[in-house]
């Protein structure tokens, strides 16, 4: 039986949802961003103690068909964005692709449903796994850029600061600025216990 999990983002709600249904005595065979599938059919009582669960994480079951379209619209933005490989073709063939459904169809669905485009929630996506990159790896902004598939380090310069509010580099400094601060309160207290 295939569950529609609304809001699922990440691993940790994979691994979250996994251990829900294995509580339950519930076989999962897959367990994918928005899409979970399991051996068993699903009670109602089986469903709503599911349900009740993974709400404490944010997460929530979807039955409607609008929503389950949603769910999945989502996952190959975050699919497309996330890609390893350089994908050739734009955001809209691709899910036109994945869904096998017109690209106006799909388009008008998300924006009713969410009150926003297909292409913010892909830029909202980006400027995410910008900033992550931007933590925890040793990446130029160029690199960055090429990562995100950005036309150019302007474009993703501009795309930053317009979500985050700063521009990348400050971004950065402040980062920076945070990590010293907690080593020099580290150091501080080695210096007060002695």
């Amino acid at each position: 039986m295939k569950i529609y999990i609304k809001n699922m983002a990440c691993e940790s709600c994979k691994v979250f949802v996994k251990d829900a249904l294995e509580e339950l005595n519930l076989h999962p065979i897959k367990v994918e961003l928005g899409e979970v599938q399991v051996k068993e059919e699903l009670s109602e009582e089986k469903k709503r103690t599911l349900n009740a669960k993974i709400k404490t994480v944010g997460l929530e079951i979807i039955e409607s068909k609008g929503g389950i379209l949603i769910e999945k619209i989502k996952h190959y933005c975050q699919e497309y964005v996330n890609s390893e490989e350089n994908i050739k073709i734009n955001i809209s063939d691709y899910l036109s692709e994945k869904l096998d459904l017109d690209y106006n169809y799909i388009s008008n669905a998300f924006s009713e449903v969410t009150s926003s485009t297909i292409i913010t929630y892909i830029n909202l996506i980006k400027m995410e796994k910008a900033k992550e990159m931007i933590l925890f790896e040793e990446l130029n902004f160029s690199e960055i850029a090429s990562k995100l598939h950005f036309s150019s380090l302007s474009a993703f310069s501009t795309q930053f600061k317009k979500v985050t509010g700063f521009n990348p580099t400050h971004f950065k400094n402040v980062k920076e600025k945070r990590r010293i601060a907690i080593q020099e309160l580290s150091q501080y207290l080695k210096e007060k216990k002695q």
